[in-house]
C-alpha cells in the first residue's frame, strides 16, 4: 500500500477590480489581497508578477494605529505610493465588509512607504460609489529635462511638446513622474514607446516614468497617457499618482495666488481601457497645500491563491 503525504498549502484570498471606471473591463486593473499577513517581500513580488497588472496591493494590520498598512508592487518593484491601488484597495475593503457597515460617506487612512494616505469613501444605497485620496506628500518639483530627450522616448518631435505652462519636469506628491504637456490630442494619440529614448533618460538620474497630456475641449479637460516600460508597465490605463501630481503642478503654475482647482481627466483610451479621473488641488497664498484624485471602481472577480 502506497502512502501519500499531502502538503497543506496556505491560501490567500484575492479580489480583482477595475479602478477609475463604472464599466467592467475598463479603467485600471488591480489585484488586492485584503489579508496578506505572513507574505514575504519576495512572495509579494512574485504574486504581483503573476497577476502582471500595473500594480497589486497587499493589506496588513495597521502599524501606527490607522486603518491598514498597505504595500504596493508593480511586476518588477515595490512603490512607496500609487493612486489607483489606493482607490481600488479602499473600494475592495469597503465592498467586502472589511471596514464595517457604512451607509454614508466615511474616511479611512492607509499607512504606506510615502506616508499616510487619507481616503474619503462615498457610499449610497449600501454600495461604494467613489473613493478620493489625499496625496501623502506636498507637491515637490524636480529638475527640468530637455524637450528633445523626452520627445525621443515617446516617439514625437520636440516641437510637439508645449512649454507655455511648464517645461518637461519632474513632479511628485509621493511618486515622481516626468510631466510633459503635448501640443494637442492628435499628437497624444500617435505617441509610442522608444526604448532607446527611455534608456537615455536614465542617464539623467531620474526614474523615467513619463506622464504626458494634452488639453481637451470635449467632455474632459485633459487627456493623458503614461509610459513606464522600465518599471514593468509599458502603458498605464489610469495613473492616479501622476494625475494627482499634475493637479499640483497646474495649480502651482496658475497665476492666481489662491483657489480650488478641478480637472476631469481621461486616460487609457488609446489602449482600450478608458478611465475617468477627477483631480483637485487647493492653493493658498501661492502655495499648493493639498492634491487629491478620485473616481469610481467596479468589482470584477475573486479567488484564492495557493502557496506551499
Amino acid at each position: 500500500m502506497t502512502t501519500r503525504k499531502f502538503l497543506k498549502s496556505v491560501k490567500y484570498r484575492y479580489y480583482v477590480c477595475d479602478v477609475f471606471t463604472e464599466t467592467r473591463f475598463g479603467g485600471n486593473q488591480l489585484a488586492v489581497l485584503p489579508q496578506a499577513d505572513g507574505l514575504s517581500k519576495q512572495q509579494m513580488q512574485q504574486i504581483a508578477r503573476e497577476f502582471n497588472f500595473s500594480e497589486t496591493t497587499f493589506v496588513f494590520s495597521a502599524r501606527a494605529g490607522h486603518t491598514r498598512y498597505v504595500r504596493i508592487f508593480t511586476p518588477v518593484r515595490e512603490l512607496p505610493f500609487a493612486g489607483h491601488p489606493n482607490i481600488g484597495t479602499a473600494f475592495v475593503l469597503a465592498s467586502i465588509g472589511e471596514l464595517g457597515q457604512h451607509k454614508s460617506s466615511f474616511t479611512i487612512t492607509f499607512e504606506e512607504g510615502a506616508g499616510l494616505v487619507p481616503i474619503a469613501i462615498t457610499a449610497a444605497d449600501g454600495k461604494i460609489t467613489s473613493c478620493e485620496l489625499t496625496a501623502p506628500q506636498s507637491l515637490s518639483l524636480g529638475k527640468t529635462l530637455p524637450a528633445k530627450l523626452v520627445a525621443s522616448a515617446i516617439s514625437i518631435d520636440a516641437g510637439e511638446i508645449s512649454t507655455k505652462t511648464h517645461s518637461p519636469q519632474i513632479a511628485s506628491v509621493g511618486l515622481p513622474f516626468i510631466m510633459v504637456e503635448i501640443r494637442d490630442c492628435s499628437v497624444l494619440k500617435r505617441a509610442r514607446i522608444n526604448m532607446s529614448g527611455f534608456e537615455a533618460l536614465t542617464a539623467e538620474e531620474v526614474m523615467p516614468d513619463v506622464y504626458f497630456y494634452a488639453r481637451s475641449n470635449d467632455d474632459f479637460d485633459i487627456r493623458a497617457r503614461m509610459f513606464a516600460p522600465l518599471s514593468g508597465v509599458p502603458e498605464d490605463p489610469a495613473t492616479g499618482s501622476a494625475n494627482c501630481a499634475l493637479a499640483g503642478l497646474l495649480a502651482h503654475c496658475d497665476k492666481r495666488p489662491s483657489g480650488n482647482f478641478r480637472w476631469r481627466i481621461a486616460q487609457g483610451v488609446e489602449m482600450g481601457r478608458p478611465s475617468m479621473l477627477i483631480a483637485r488641488a487647493e492653493k493658498k497664498d501661492g502655495v499648493v497645500e493639498t492634491t487629491r484624485i478620485g473616481g469610481p471602481s467596479v468589482m470584477v472577480s475573486e479567488g484564492v491563491l495557493h502557496l506551499d
